[in-house]
């Protein structure tokens, strides 16, 4: 063979070599991909929910666990002939029903496609064992098992919140993550935690035939996805002491909140009334019977309701008056019935000794006293005027957590209101108010608005000698990291050595007996050092509302407790009692007075209250 001849054969052999690649790659990258792009066209993928994580209380008992659930689908596209009157006495429903149903998923055939609807929720297990029997004679029809919560505790409604089926609205906000038929939480901590509760969806893949029909796993199965679950969450909560709070509140409109003070740790968040754990299931069948009570159980008062705190908040004033210079413990001041000012105008008290020295105005209660101490705040001659020396006031008042959301874990929560100058300069106009024209604000009344938040928070500051940690409802686990902001001291402008001058004036009101005047003797507890203030809050709307803050023991506290109860009279009638019944259930576990129990157990306020 010649020499220029004898690089053909290898030339050839070289070509068909490659054609031979070239022939694979086009295999491989072209009509492999067209094949599986149209599979994937006759694929339909069926969603596997994931289980929802578990909500334990701070001692492991559940709060909120899963349960099984069945459902009742259809895919309108897939439906063929069937017997209605037959699929109507398998499930236990009428004809009427289906064909209404089937009518209505007609009209929305676009928006469906190819998708499944649920046509029927929680189904009685026997129903759907009765329908999976037969399913088979019924085309488009399918049982869907999937698990919906369940509430082993009545620790609750407003506190868990609800699971509920997203919206477009919802889907709108969430376009990633939600589609319909998925779930959510809705309020509560199940809002508040839906990241982490939720878990992570799965799904398997079905390929159709050329009728639309379901045939078998798409590649057997290789490409499905299993279902994350969720992780579980361990709450704050004592769920025997926010069991033992509701029954206190029980027919009563108001709201009671325990913190443990070292660690801003949320006890018992109470709302009433409020949701029953037994409708938070399918709150869909209960939505109308709890949307039109005048008395708004959905409303939660321990975070979202704004009051006057009444003469609690004297015990912010007594300490701003101590770190300004303006007030010293053994200064006193009298009390004619009340704090004459003006052109006889009085803000009002009741009889009681006088004059008073700081721990007996805490003890008593009293009135006068702070208006005088409030004056002297704001006409300290440090500032230039009233109106400067009322927004250093409300300075000092807002680092106690007041005027503003505290920052808790917990959703809606509202941030209340402090005046500043600028709102009499509004109201009244500038340069014409003085520190008599907002005198009220001495007692917690004017145009201060806090939640019982706020205030289980104050007394949570108290107990602590001048700091608190943000509230929150759920401790750090596993999976569930507890934000830093959680674990930090936040201190009041106050110096933390003011605070023992005020809580003597506490222990006082609490455990001075009968004759001494202390004006919450009736939540003294032998041996339990409960430290307390009462307010009796003006209410424009009926009889005023029992307030009361305490916590205990005075030395090393290990709850601090705020009960607000709307048209409950004096902080004594209600607020006082049922706190403190609170605090002995807690630390003891046990009451050791089962009369005072049964009359707050019992009590019915319901019908003093006014509604919009």
């Amino acid at each position: 063979m010649e020499p220029g001849k004898r690089h053909i054969p290898l030339l050839i052999g070289l070509t068909i070599a490659a054609l031979a690649l070239l022939g694979k790659i086009f295999s491989l990258q072209v009509i492999d991909r067209y094949k599986e792009d149209a599979d994937r066209n006759s694929t339909v993928y069926e969603t596997i929910y994931p289980t929802r994580g578990i909500i334990y209380d701070r001692n492991g008992n559940i709060l909120v666990g899963n349960k099984v659930a069945y459902d009742i689908l259809v895919s309108p596209r897939e439906v063929q002939a069937f017997d209605t009157v037959a699929l109507a006495a398998v499930l236990d429903v009428t004809p009427e029903f289906i064909r209404g149903k089937l009518k209505e998923y007609r009209r929305r055939r676009s928006a469906i496609g190819f998708q499944s609807v649920t046509m029927m929720r929680m189904v009685p297990a026997e129903t759907y064992m009765r329908f999976d029997e037969v399913k088979y004679r019924f085309p488009g029809f399918k049982g869907q098992v999937r698990g919906v919560r369940d509430y082993p505790f009545n620790a609750g409604g407003n506190l868990l919140g609800y699971v509920s089926e997203v919206n477009q609205a919802y889907i709108d906000r969430h376009p990633d993550e939600y589609r319909s038929g998925d779930y959510a939480g809705m309020t509560g901590i199940e809002a508040a935690r839906e990241k982490e509760l939720r878990g992570e969806k799965g799904y398997h893949i079905y390929l159709r035939n050329s009728r639309n029909q379901i045939e078998q796993p798409y590649k057997d199965g290789a490409e499905d996805k299993e279902a994350i679950p969720g992780h579980d969450i361990v709450t704050t909560i004592d769920a025997h002491l926010q069991q033992y709070g509701q029954e206190l509140m029980q027919n009563k409109v108001g709201s009671i909140v325990a913190i443990e003070p070292s660690t801003g740790e949320i006890l018992a968040l109470v709302s009433s009334p409020g949701i029953d754990v037994s409708q938070l299931a399918d709150i869909g069948r209960h939505w109308e019977e709890i949307s039109t009570n005048p008395y708004k159980p959905m409303y939660n008062r321990a975070v979202q309701a704004s009051y006057p705190p009444g003469s609690v908040f004297k015990l912010v004033n007594g300490l701003i008056g101590l770190q300004e210079g303006v007030l010293r413990p053994e200064m006193t001041y009298p009390c004619h019935q009340g704090y004459h000012f003006g052109a006889g105008h009085k803000l009002g008290c009741h009889v009681h000794k006088s004059p008073l020295n700081m721990e007996e105005s805490i003890m008593m209660s009293c009135n006068a006293y702070y208006c005088y101490v409030l004056k002297n705040i704001l006409d300290n001659r440090k500032y230039g005027n009233v109106a400067d020396g009322m927004d250093h006031w409300r300075e000092m008042v807002m680092s106690f957590g007041f005027g503003r959301k505290l920052g808790s874990d917990f959703p809606a929560e509202l941030s209340g209101s402090i005046p500043s100058s600028k709102t009499y300069n509004r109201a009244y106009g500038k340069g014409r108010w003085n520190s008599t024209t907002v005198i009220s604000l001495s007692i917690g009344q004017g145009e201060i608005l806090a939640t019982p938040m706020h205030l289980a928070n104050l007394c949570a500051t108290i107990a602590n000698r001048g700091y608190y940690y943000i509230p929150h409802i759920v401790k750090e686990s596993e999976g569930v990291p507890l934000d830093q902001r959680f674990k930090e001291r936040q201190y009041t402008m106050v110096d933390t050595l003011q605070f023992p001058k005020v809580i003597k004036g506490m222990w006082r009101a609490v455990n001075s007996g009968p004759g001494m005047g202390g004006t919450a003797w009736i939540a003294h507890v032998d041996s339990l050092e409960i430290c307390g203030k009462t307010g009796t809050a003006q209410n424009p709307r009926g009889a005023d509302n029992s307030v009361f803050i305490c916590f205990a023991p005075m030395d090393n506290p290990k709850i601090a407790i705020a009960a607000y109860v709307e048209n409950g009279g004096f902080g004594a009638t209600y607020a006082a009692p049922m706190a403190s019944l609170m605090a002995e259930k807690y630390l003891t576990g046990s009451v050791s007075r089962p009369a005072l129990e049964k009359r707050m157990k019992e009590a019915d306020l319901m019908a003093r209250v006014k509604h919009d």
